[in-house]
C-alpha cells in the first residue's frame, strides 16, 4: 500500500500551534513521527487526491528571480534570528512565499529536512533554484550555527546583484529599442517603398547610380527571399549560441566582450565587482579558501575571470597567496591586485573585496549613466543615416530626371 499524505496540526513546546503535512503509511506512524519531532499532536487527518484542483502552471510564472530568493532568505534569515525552530520557519515560508515555484520547493526542502536531512543538503538538490554558491554558504553557516547570519549576507549579496542587473539592463534597454526600430523601418522601406521607385526609374529608363542600384538589388532580394533571410537570421542566432556555450566559444565571447567599444569597460568593471563579492561573501561566512574560488571560478559570470581564479586557486594549493597570481592577468587592475596584497597581509581580505566590489558598484552606476547620455544621440544619428542615406539613395535619380525623359 502506498504512503498517502496527512495533513497536521500540532502545538510545539512553547504552545504555538504548527501546521504542516507528512507522508506515512496510517495515523499512527504520523503521529509517532510527530511526537518524536516534539510535537504534540491536535489533529492528523489524510488529504483526498481525487477532485483536488490541480494548479494552473503558466511558463511565465515557473521561474525564481533573484529577487524572489533575496526576499526569501531575509525572511528566513528574521525568524532564525527571532527563535523559531528551522521546520516551523520553513513550514510558514512555504505558506506565504508569492512565487509558487520557489513555494513549491521550499516545501520539499522542508519535507527532506522534516525526515532527517540537513538543510543544504536539501537545497543542493534543486540546483536550478539555489546555486552553488548559496548551498555552500548555507552548509557553512550550519557548521558555524551563524545561519541567520549567512542568510542575511545571501539576501545582501542577491540584492546588491539584482540591482547591478537592473542598472545594466536599463542602460541596454534604449539601444535595444532603437535597433528594432532600425530594423522594422529599413524593412519596410526595403519591402514596400523601394518597388515603388524601381517601377518608376523603368518607365524612365537610363542607368542609375550605384546606390540606387544596389539599394533596388537588396529589395528585390527581400522580396524574393525574404524567407531565405529570416531563416538565415534565425540559423546564425542559434550556431552563435551553441557557440557561446561551448568552453572555447565561450572564452573568446568574453574576451570580445570586455574589449568591445562602450560597453567593454561596462562589461570590465561589472565582472570585477561581481569576483570581489562573491568571494568576500564566501570567506567571510566561513567557506574554506580553496572551495570559495572554486565557487568564484564557476559563478563569475566572465570565463577570462573564470581563468585567472583557477590559476589563483592552483597558486594557492601551492601555498602562494590570492594577489600574486592576480598580477599575471591584464583583467585585474593594479588596484584591485594591492587592496587584495593588504587585505591578506591585515587578516581583513573579506573587508577588502567587499571594499573592492562597493568600489565598482559605483563605478558601474557613473558608467551607465554616462553611457545613457552618450548612446542616445549617437543611436538618433545612426538611425538618422541609415534612413537618410537610403531616401537619398532614392532620390539621387530624380537629380537627373531631365536627362532622363530627354
Amino acid at each position: 500500500m502506498p504512503a498517502a499524505t496527512y495533513a497536521y496540526k500540532v502545538r510545539d513546546k512553547q504552545g504555538h500551534l504548527v501546521t504542516g503535512q507528512l507522508e506515512a503509511d496510517n495515523q499512527a506512524a504520523v503521529a509517532a513521527k510527530l511526537r518524536q519531532m516534539g510535537y504534540s499532536p491536535i489533529l492528523i487527518e489524510e488529504q483526498k487526491t481525487t477532485g483536488v484542483k490541480r494548479e494552473v502552471k503558466l511558463p511565465w510564472k515557473n521561474g525564481v528571480k533573484g529577487k524572489d530568493l533575496a526576499v526569501f532568505s531575509r525572511q528566513f534569515a528574521t525568524m532564525i534570528n527571532s527563535g523559531l525552530s528551522l521546520l516551523r520557519a520553513l513550514n510558514i515560508l512555504a505558506d506565504q512565499t508569492e512565487n509558487q515555484t520557489l513555494a513549491k520547493v521550499v516545501g520539499e526542502v522542508r519535507s527532506d529536512v522534516e525526515r532527517g536531512a540537513s538543510l543544504s543538503a536539501s537545497m543542493a538538490k534543486h540546483p536550478k533554484i539555489f546555486s552553488r554558491l548559496y548551498v555552500s554558504m548555507i552548509r557553512a553557516g550550519e557548521i558555524g550555527g551563524v545561519l541567520d547570519s549567512v542568510l542575511l549576507r545571501l539576501a545582501e549579496n542577491l540584492e546588491k546583484e539584482v540591482a547591478l542587473k537592473q542598472k545594466i539592463k536599463s542602460a541596454m534597454t534604449y539601444p535595444v529599442v532603437v535597433f528594432i526600430m532600425v530594423i522594422m523601418i529599413v524593412s519596410g522601406m526595403l519591402l514596400f517603398v523601394v518597388p515603388m521607385f524601381e517601377n518608376l526609374y523603368k518607365d524612365l529608363g537610363g542607368k542609375l547610380p550605384l546606390p540606387t542600384q544596389l539599394l533596388i538589388n537588396v529589395s528585390n532580394i527581400m522580396k524574393k527571399m525574404w524567407f531565405l533571410v529570416i531563416g538565415a537570421g534565425i540559423g546564425a542566432g542559434i550556431a552563435f549560441k551553441r557557440w557561446i556555450v561551448t568552453d572555447k566559444g565561450r572564452a573568446s565571447w568574453d574576451a570580445v566582450k570586455l574589449k568591445a567599444p562602450i560597453f567593454g569597460d561596462l562589461v570590465h568593471k561589472t565582472a570585477l565587482s561581481r569576483f570581489s563579492r562573491t568571494l568576500g561573501v564566501l570567506i567571510r561566512s566561513g567557506v574554506p579558501i580553496l572551495q570559495s574560488l572554486d565557487i568564484v571560478k564557476e559563478t563569475s559570470g566572465n570565463a577570462v575571470v573564470g581563468k585567472a581564479t583557477q590559476d589563483v586557486q592552483r597558486s594557492v594549493k601551492d601555498g602562494e597567496s590570492i594577489a600574486k597570481p592576480l598580477e599575471r592577468h591584464a583583467v585585474f587592475p593594479a588596484m584591485v591586485v594591492q587592496m587584495i596584497a593588504v587585505g591578506e597581509e591585515t587578516g581583513a581580505l573579506d573587508t577588502m573585496l567587499e571594499k573592492i566590489a562597493d568600489f565598482y558598484d559605483q563605478e558601474v552606476e557613473a558608467t551607465v549613466d554616462a553611457l545613457t547620455s552618450l548612446i542616445e544621440p549617437l543611436l538618433i544619428a545612426v538611425m538618422g543615416m541609415v534612413v537618410g542615406g537610403m531616401v537619398v539613395a532614392l532620390y539621387m535619380p530624380m537629380f537627373n530626371i531631365i536627362n532622363l525623359i530627354q
